[in-house]
């Protein structure tokens, strides 16, 4: 009988004197032997090398989920330790000391380096992640962040859509194909980078993958996993679906980093007001609540994952249709007040 070979893990470490070294440990499965390369390390001798520190928790933490996270998180969780933890004097402070007073004057330091409110919620609550591995009981929730930023921009009306794709049709076919399925889908870049024709048939497109970016500056594909929202299919309008006919392989041949760069030269060179490529999303959310689309379909079209997210981008309706509201509104009153049934019936087609 063949004897079962064993899988073998390489684990990065840093010794007494700081020094990145490498170890590699066997065991009967990869996850069997990523554990026992952290149990090890873990469980140094303190002549081997200093007591845990935070930054020594946060290295296990990402050799441990990194075959677990998707490579886009993992890419932004090495950033961080990088950028906002090895170099910061709290990496060497001792986990066992740890107390939510070194926390919060990290988190204040964060602050200090004019980080947006979002980015230093990212940021703590990765090291967050990576010390309750090791320490469950510490008071994180005495730490206080930031007041987030509301994002306040622009969301394209019916007219500037339709303004902006006769302008880029014949211009930049590929921007062409994301508008139509960002507004009208309303798909995410990562998600319309990712679609091929096999994920097309007729009207129907099927979004279950994304293209993220991952460490050492390349993007790759990932299947979204069954249970997320965002795996869904979507029926498009005939007039959109007839644009895909005849392409092979990938629908847009693009990364989302240059969808968004030319969806900022598009708007410029076609003199419309600024905004994301992302705010096509919130038009296409608008307009489905503003003709009446039950909530359940727009989280399900869409890919939100709860009705808050939905709501939330949707709340602040397009500015024409906020007017044409408010016209409607106004005018039922004026009727009431006044005892005109025309301002009644105004009301009544404003609101139609």
């Amino acid at each position: 009988m063949a004897k079962k070979k064993s899988a073998t893990y390489k684990y990065n470490y840093y010794d007494e004197n700081g020094k990145r070294r490498c170890k590699t440990f066997s065991a009967p499965t990869a996850r069997e032997a990523r554990l026992k390369a952290l149990e090890w390390d873990i469980g140094r001798p303190s002549e081997q090398s200093s007591s845990m520190t935070v930054l020594k928790a946060v290295n296990g933490y990402l050799e441990l989920r990194e075959a677990v996270l998707s490579p886009m998180t993992i890419k932004q969780y090495y950033s961080i330790r990088d950028k906002h933890i090895e170099s910061d004097q709290i990496a060497s402070v001792d986990l066992a000391k740890l107390t939510a007073v070194d926390l919060q004057a990290w988190v204040n330091h964060l602050v200090e380096l004019k980080l947006s409110p979002k980015t230093v919620k990212n940021t703590f609550g990765f090291l967050r992640a990576a010390i309750k591995m090791y320490r469950k009981n510490l008071d994180f929730d005495s730490v206080r962040l930031p007041q987030p930023i509301r994002y306040v921009g622009h969301t394209p009306g019916d007219e500037e859509v339709q303004t902006f794709i006769s302008h880029i049709r014949d211009r930049d076919h590929d921007l062409y194909l994301a508008v139509l399925l960002g507004a009208f889908g309303p798909m995410r870049r990562s998600e319309i980078c990712a679609l091929t024709s096999d994920d097309i048939k007729g009207a129907s497109v099927y979004v279950h993958r994304a293209k993220v970016p991952a460490r050492g500056n390349v993007w790759v594909i990932k299947e979204m996993p069954k249970t997320d929202a965002s795996n869904r299919t979507i029926i498009f309008p005939a007039e959109v679906a007839k644009e895909f006919k005849g392409i092979q392989g990938d629908v847009i041949k693009c990364s989302p980093t240059a969808i968004t760069k030319r969806f900022k030269r598009g708007l410029k060179k076609a003199g419309l007001p600024d905004c994301r490529f992302h705010d096509l999303r919130h038009y296409g959310a608008s307009i489905m609540h503003a003709i009446g689309v039950p909530d359940v379909y727009i989280i399900e079209r869409g890919g939100w994952s709860s009705d808050y997210v939905m709501k939330r981008i949707y709340r602040d309706a397009l500015d024409d249709e906020k007017k044409k509201q408010t016209n409607a509104i106004n005018g039922h009153f004026s009727g009431l007040i006044n005892g005109k049934s025309e301002a009644k019936s105004e009301a009544k087609i404003a609101m139609s």
